[in-house]
């Protein structure tokens, strides 16, 4: 199999962040990764649309989930793979980003694959390299592969996403995750409602065309879908929950505050899970109703989606801008 012509409904050199996208850009990258989930649970799982390509995954934050997911997209692709690990890298003795960013771009790798806990820092490396760049989370900014495996995970099960009331509950303040999020499911005209302690939400929140809560029974109320967030204690300087006994209790979620939501509402978590503090083991467990350990499985069909798209403009001229 080889790489087909260039999509002219998807028209950009980066996959920074969700927001500025199209309703058609995002059902392509949707579709393109739907047709990757059954070939993925297959006994042979490689394909060659990306044979000869070079992905290097540089992460400046550790992460097992994403960096695994997008090492097996591109394997799974036919791309060559290599995973750079900044601790031992030459970021530790003293070398800038950018430095870094042109050590790499002179071995002609064709996409970069990069995480950073300061918000901004993939774009501004974007700038500085030829390659394409995909944005795998900086700092509270945007981490768009797992808004669009969120999406991917509740399409699947509910059919569409136009309609669906999305309660996204916890630590939105820290969560580049939520920012995604919100920004995908407004884009495809889901309401969405954001859940936590007004210590945990950031200034003017409502500009984003959210409800806001306080309160998760209200919050909660006949919701499609749960999104739970973890805490992000390493991004916090300072007191914004009195103790994570109180938060649970408040805020965690059990199967007396899943009750407000719909009977059918769907559980997600985007990981790692602190169980007992924002969500009981019982209900993140739930084999009807949690969809956790899909949005896992999904994860790789997104990023072979993404590595796909943005590889079929290599080698057809200059990369769209």
């Amino acid at each position: 199999m080889t790489l087909g012509p260039p999509s002219s409904a998807f028209r950009h050199r980066h996959l920074l962040g969700i927001e500025g996208f199209s309703p058609e850009e995002i059902t392509l990258l949707l579709d393109t990764a739907e047709g990757h989930v059954e070939p993925n649970r297959q006994a042979d799982k490689k394909r060659s649309l990306m044979r000869g390509r070079t992905i290097i995954n540089l992460f400046f934050e550790n992460s097992t989930r994403t960096r695994t997911s997008f090492e097996l997209a591109g394997k799974r692709l036919g791309a060559d793979v290599i995973n750079m690990s900044v601790s031992g890298s030459s970021i530790k003795k003293g070398e800038t980003m950018i430095d870094t960013a042109m050590t790499l771009n002179a071995m002609h790798p064709d996409v970069l694959v990069v995480r950073h806990h300061e918000s901004g820092a993939v774009q501004l490396l974007s700038e500085k390299v030829d390659c394409a760049v995909i944005n795998a989370g900086d700092g509270s900014h945007e981490h768009p592969t797992q808004a669009l495996l969120d999406a991917l995970t509740i399409r699947r099960r509910k059919g569409r996403l136009q309609g669906l009331v999305v309660a996204i509950c916890g630590d939105i303040l820290h969560s580049r995750v939520a920012r995604s999020n919100i920004h995908l499911l407004s884009i495809m005209g889901a309401r969405v409602r954001v859940v936590a302690p007004r210590t945990l939400l950031p200034a003017e929140i409502e500009r984003l065309g959210v409800e806001v809560f306080h309160d998760m029974r209200q919050g909660l109320k006949d919701a499609d879908i749960v999104m739970m967030l973890r805490l992000q204690t390493e991004r916090m300087h300072g007191s914004f929950v009195p103790s994570t006994r109180e938060y649970f209790h408040f805020f965690g979620l059990d199967y007396e505050k899943l009750a407000a939501a719909k009977p059918d509402a769907l559980i997600m978590h985007p990981g790692p899970m602190n169980r007992g503090v924002e969500i009981d083991s019982e209900v993140a467990d739930d084999i009807d109703r949690s969809v956790i350990r899909q949005q896992v499985e999904m994860g790789v069909a997104v990023r072979m989606a993404c590595l796909e798209l943005l590889a079929r403009d290599l080698g057809n001229g200059p990369p769209l801008p």
